[in-house]
Formats: structure tokens, sequence, C-alpha cells
């Protein structure tokens, strides 16, 4: 059995017969700090060699490391970076680190440890009933709280506040702390809580995290409550919120032990990687609907073009739920045309992929010239270019070769299209599909010569991919007519 399975065992045994104070003393039951308890549970974790960040890709020899060297060192934790980082999934993940349940005084609002009570009720709960003070215990995913800062967040919210109605019908006063209504950092005590976007707090609230965080205790309304409350922090923060919507007052930073950069993937395998598994793709549709590797690599380029274009806002940032909103469209536009089309199966086509657009416009910040070109055209630019980036991977370059130096293998191609045109309908079914694809003969032959070992159930998807190539390298014309592609000559689509 690996130690830190023992622990989860050894703690369920406790909580089955533990039920009181005097039960929870005899077990042998020892209760430790919240940062002390990740730190334990990491440490062990590590030892057995078990997954602690399980689902988070590209962040082995980066992140990861540092989120570990600070619950080591028990420290709060600022996660900085750009959005669709995954630095929300990253402070989820933290809770896999805390024991499976820890026991508390019953009816606590502020999950307090049987053996240092914090409200003066429970204080003299506990003095009145000694070792039958009765306990409950608390699941680890009740331990995590999570909240979204927003400029209209109050004090209220987070610390808490007097309750008159509360004071009124006990008939008590209000500087008496039973008037307190606790807000959502107290109640998170012995947890994890997560603030999001915290230089979108008002500064005077970042002010009472300040006083929480230096001083152990709180303030309501002027009046001093002493809590020393035990919560690990983790904040999140966007560097384009220092300058467009806030920042982090300098004391609060200051107290906010490491700060840790998050980034995107560097490259596309990783990029892959994230996608197919943030996907939501059911699995019916996974078994109908085909998604070679082109097309994934394909998707990744869009989101990579995107994070180096000059029309998008690089201060944003491009998140990575671009790709897993494009790839969604991407599958479901297959599926659109199975159900048409009534094949048993298909395979996603290039022509799929214009059907990324909507989620490429909804994840996009556009710089002032991005503006001024529209984000649907700035959308089209992005796939092209990724067309090309990718095609160049596969065969050829069509603009080192176009030279009188050198013969074009892209020549007969091009000329075949001089006395010829080509639709392509987006809808046909897989026969016609390859079919229609099959009527370019010089296209055929090439693929053979330069892709020998292409199968044939990947020979269509290929073609099509080379059209769509040679029309962005300026060899032939493309034009979109109804869900339709048609090819033709460059002269005689200039003509026409």
């Amino acid at each position: 059995m690996l130690k830190s399975q023992s622990i989860t065992v050894s703690a369920a045994k406790t909580m089955n017969k533990a039920s009181n104070l005097g039960h929870l003393k005899s077990s042998g039951y020892q209760s430790i700090t919240v940062k002390e308890e990740l730190r334990r549970n990491l440490i062990l974790l590590k030892k057995a060699g078990e997954p602690i960040f399980e689902g988070i890709e590209g962040y082995a020899d980066s992140v990861l490391p540092e989120i570990e060297r600070a619950i080591l060192a028990k420290h709060n934790i600022n996660l900085l970076g750009l959005r669709g980082q995954a630095k929300t999934s990253l402070a989820r993940k933290l809770v896999n680190l805390l024991d499976e349940y820890i026991p508390v005084i019953s009816g606590s609002a502020l999950n307090e440890d049987p053996f240092n009570p914090l409200t003066e009720a429970s204080k003299a709960l506990a003095m009145e009933m000694g070792d039958d003070l009765p306990i409950s215990w608390l699941h680890r995913s009740e331990r995590y709280t999570e909240k979204l800062a927003t400029p209209d967040v109050s004090v209220a919210d987070l610390i808490g506040d007097i309750d008159p109605i509360k004071a009124a019908s006990l008939k008590i006063s209000y500087e008496d702390e039973r008037a307190i209504h606790f807000g959502l950092v107290p109640r998170a005590n012995r947890g994890i809580f997560v603030i999001n976007e915290l230089p979108d707090l008002q500064p005077r609230i970042q002010v009472a995290l300040f006083n929480i965080l230096q001083e152990g205790d709180i303030q309501i309304r002027g009046f001093k409550v002493r809590l020393p409350l035990d919560i690990q922090f983790v904040f999140t923060a966007n560097p384009e919120d220092y300058t467009n919507r806030g920042s982090i007052i300098t004391p609060l930073k200051d107290r906010i032990q490491s700060q840790i950069m998050t980034h995107y993937p560097i490259n596309i395998e990783l990029s892959k990687q994230i996608t197919k598994s943030q996907s939501n793709i059911s699995e019916a549709s996974a078994a109908r609907i085909q998604v070679t590797e082109l097309l994934r690599n394909l998707v990744e380029q869009v989101v990579f073009a995107a994070r180096e274009s000059e029309f998008v806002d690089q201060k944003s940032g491009v998140s990575a739920r671009l790709g897993v909103s494009a790839m969604e469209c991407l599958v479901a536009s297959a599926e659109q045309r199975l159900i048409d089309s009534g094949d048993a199966e298909t395979q996603v086509r290039l022509s799929d992929l214009f059907s990324i657009v909507p989620a490429i416009t909804g994840k996009i910040e556009l710089v002032y010239e991005g503006e001024q070109e529209g984000a649907v055209q700035v959308a089209h630019n992005l796939i092209r270019q990724a067309i090309r980036t990718e095609f160049l991977s596969h065969y050829p370059s069509p603009e080192k070769l176009n030279s009188s130096q050198s013969p074009s293998p892209y020549k007969p191609i091009v000329d075949w299209f001089s006395s010829n045109t080509f639709d392509l309908s987006h809808k046909l079914n897989n026969r016609d599909y390859l079919k229609t694809l099959e009527s370019i003969k010089p296209l055929q032959k090439f693929i053979k010569v330069h892709n020998p070992n292409i199968g044939e159930e990947l020979y269509a998807l290929h073609a099509e991919f080379i059209l769509h190539a040679l029309s962005e390298f300026s060899l032939i014309s493309k034009q979109s007519i109804h869900g339709s592609f048609n090819f033709n000559d460059m002269l005689n689509a200039m003509l026409n």
C-alpha cells in the first residue's frame, strides 16, 4: 500500500469511531495547519511516485516545480499569467493535497479545530462539554473556496458584517462576536481560498486581505476580532490587469510570498495534448468521426498564428480555450455533414477548418488595426496562415521552386486548371468526395511522388489540402460559394 493511501485509510478509521473530542484524543489524531498538511502530503505523494497535478500539460519542467517549492516553503501563492494558462485549474488541483477528511466542531461555521477553537462561542462550548464536545468530519472537497474578484465585491462579502437581526434576536450588542455574519474568507478556515483576477479588487478590499495575511485578525465596522485563521491563499492575476483595470497594492503583493509565472504551450505537440484532453467530444462522435493529425496540427497552427498576429492584442493573450473550441467546432461540422450524407462514418476535411471562424472571433481581442480589418477577416487570415505553415512541413515550398532555374513540381497541377475549373462541395458524401478529387490526375501523380506512403484513406484529405495550399500561395484561385469551393486558374479568375 502506498504511503499516501495509508493516510486516507487511517483517517477513515478514525472518522468511523470518533464522534466527540474524547474519541479523537484517544485515537491519537494530531492537528496540523493547512500549509503543513499540504507540505506533508506533497512529500508523501512525490515519494510514492503518484501524480500530483494530473491533467495539467506543458508545465512539468517550469510551473509545477515552482508550485511544489512554494508548498514546501508554506507560502501563499500568486499565479500570474495571461488568459487560458490553466491558473484556476492549477489552484483546484491543490485540493488533492489535502487530507481526505478532517475533524471539525459540529455546527461550526468556521470549520473550527476541536483542539483549537477560534470563536468565543466554540471556546465556551468546549469548556462546558470537555471530551464530550461533538465533532463531525469535513471532506476535502468542502475545504476549497473560490471567488472571482470584481469591482463590486465588498468587505462584507469577503470578511463579514454585523447582522443586526441576529444581534436583536440574541439580545446582544453589536460588539459581541456572535452578531457577526462571517464572509467567505473566515468560512474558508482550514482550507484553500482562491481569488481569481486579484487586481480587479478595489484597493480597500485588498487592504482587508493584507490585514489577514499580516496580522491574522479581521476588523468589521471598527470592531477588531482576533481570529488566527488557518488558510492557504492562492491568487491569480493577469499582467494586463496591472495597467487596464487595476493593480495589486504593494503591501499585499509583498505579503504573497511566491509569485509564479504561467505560460502558453511552447510547441504544437503540447498544445495538441491540451486541446485533446479538454475538448468536449462525445464518445459516439469520436467513434464515427476521425480527426487526423493533419487537422489537429492545423487547429494548433491557427492558435500559434493568433499569438503572433499583429492584428491580435498580445497583452490580452490568446487562450488555450481557442484551440479547444475550434476542435469542437471542427468535429461538429463533420458531424453535421455525416447526418446530411447518411454515411456511417466520416473524416474531418479541410473545408471543415473554415467552420472554426466563430471559435476564433469569440476568443481574440483585436488591436485598432485588427478592428479595422474586421474579426471575421482576421480569423480567415489566421486559417490561411496556418495552412501555409503546415503545408511546408509536408510538401516542397511553392515559393522556392517556382522560378526559371528550377521547374516547379506544381506546374502540371497549375496547368490543369488553365483549361479546367473545379468545384468541391462541403456536403459531398465520402464516395463522391474521393471520386471528385481523383478527377484531377496531375494531383494524383504529385501525391504519389512526394508522399508515397500516404494511405488510401488519407488521399482525399491531402488532395484537398494541396488545393487549398496552392491557392494560399497564389498558384491557383479559390472562391467560397454557399458551402462549396471553386478552384480555378489565376488568370481566368481575374478576368471573370
